[in-house]
């Protein structure tokens, strides 16, 4: 899990840097497509979990993401499609390690037995911001500086 975060926080700077960085991307979306459905190999499960639920979502947006890119092209308002979609995968990835750090990090879960408490409601709260604004900010650059390179390309 970790390493995916990294790779997904590689590709998110690169589109801060309107770079697509095809690699990091691939192996990003791949094993991030593996780790969300592998929640679901003992499908029927007993019981829906929040697990589940998030894995779900997860899926339905990397299919987006995987669309956006690979399908459409980034042409048009794909772009902000993918970006916005990669980066919604990428904070999937994010909470459920800030999940399993609270549950399994002793010292984490000190401070939050039951994952209710201030310290991971504030935690959450503080990466949910933090993606938001890379989101928001993601989208501009990696617009701007994409149109930039492509007009500069065409003349």
């Amino acid at each position: 899990m970790v390493a995916i975060a990294l790779a997904g926080f590689v590709i998110a700077f690169g589109l801060l840097g309107g770079k697509r960085l095809e690699g990091w991307t691939k192996f990003f979306l791949t094993t991030t497509v593996l780790t969300s459905a592998t929640g679901f190999l003992f499908f029927p499960f007993p019981k829906l979990l929040p697990s589940h639920i998030i894995g779900g979502i997860s899926l339905v947006v990397l299919a987006i993401a995987i669309f956006a890119r690979y399908v459409r092209h980034l042409s048009g308002a794909w772009r902000s499609t993918y970006v916005l979609s990669a980066i919604l995968a990428l904070y999937f990835n994010v909470f459920v390690l800030v999940v399993q750090s609270f549950m399994k990090v002793p010292a984490l879960k000190a401070l939050a037995p039951t994952q209710s408490e201030p310290p991971f409601v504030i935690t959450q709260g503080i990466v949910l911001l933090l993606f938001v604004v890379l989101g928001f900010s993601g989208v501009k650059r990696f617009r701007i500086n994409s149109l930039s390179v492509s007009a500069a390309t065409s003349r």
